[in-house]
């Protein structure tokens, strides 16, 4: 059986290739011959990936996708979770997590020994999926509670920005500045940093151009009253 190894990992700051040496092992001992390998470094929350939608649209019909963990392949919302799977379904492939027994079992499996094992390998499939989505949630609220309790200690107190790269930032300010047209995925190839931090520049931008508008007008104002 052909097989596609999906290698994903959340930031820049991790290696998605990490499993790849263990997944190659893997496809040997259950003798799955690896056509492609696909790594990218995105949050699992995302259902619009490159190199996981490449893959889609490259596999062949009973070709295998082959992942480390259920995590890794998805941490997204329920409704996002049925499509890819749909997604999966329809393309007529084989969904195999190295550290689900059952996902590979099925690869040999035959008659109503594989048709029952089907059933509990996709129960099993969902309810890790569910369980990666909720630590994930669990993960967003428990930075949002910390960053609430700081700001209730002290109403002053804002992130540090301790862990940028003060270069990169004043590149993405820069490329913001001179090319306001420019779309923040092609400001984030240009200076190799995430999409999501060009956003959070623009914001802190634009809030920065708003208090200094505020803090310039006041006076005009109180002279008004």
């Amino acid at each position: 059986m052909n097989a596609h190894l999906y290698l994903r990992a959340s930031t820049k700051d991790q290696d998605a290739n990490r499993a790849k040496l263990a997944l190659e092992q893997f496809a040997v001992e259950k003798r799955l011959n690896i056509v492609g390998v696909y790594a990218e470094n995105i949050s699992g929350t995302k259902l619009n990936r490159p190199e996981l939608l490449a893959l889609l649209d490259s596999a062949a019909k009973g070709d295998a996708l082959l992942v480390e963990s259920v995590d890794r392949l998805s941490r997204l919302s329920q409704a996002d979770w049925d499509t890819l799977k749909t997604t999966i379904k329809a393309k007529g492939l084989r969904l195999v997590v190295a550290d689900l027994p059952t996902s590979h079992m099925l690869v040999e499996a035959k008659g109503i020994t594989g048709q029952i094992m089907d059933v509990i390998n996709n129960m099993l499939i969902d309810l890790m999926a569910t369980m990666a989505r909720l630590d994930q949630e669990k993960r967003v609220e428990r930075i949002k509670q910390g960053l609430e309790n700081k700001k209730a200690a002290d109403p002053d107190w804002k992130p540090s920005g301790k862990g940028r790269n003060a270069a990169k930032w004043a590149k993405v300010q820069k490329l913001v500045q001179e090319y306001p047209t420019m779309s923040a995925d092609e400001i984030a190839k240009l200076a190799d940093c995430g999409v999501a931090t060009v956003y959070r520049i623009k914001k802190e931008s634009k809030a920065a151009l708003l208090d200094a508008y505020t803090v310039s007008v006041a006076p005009i104002e109180h002279c008004g009253t």
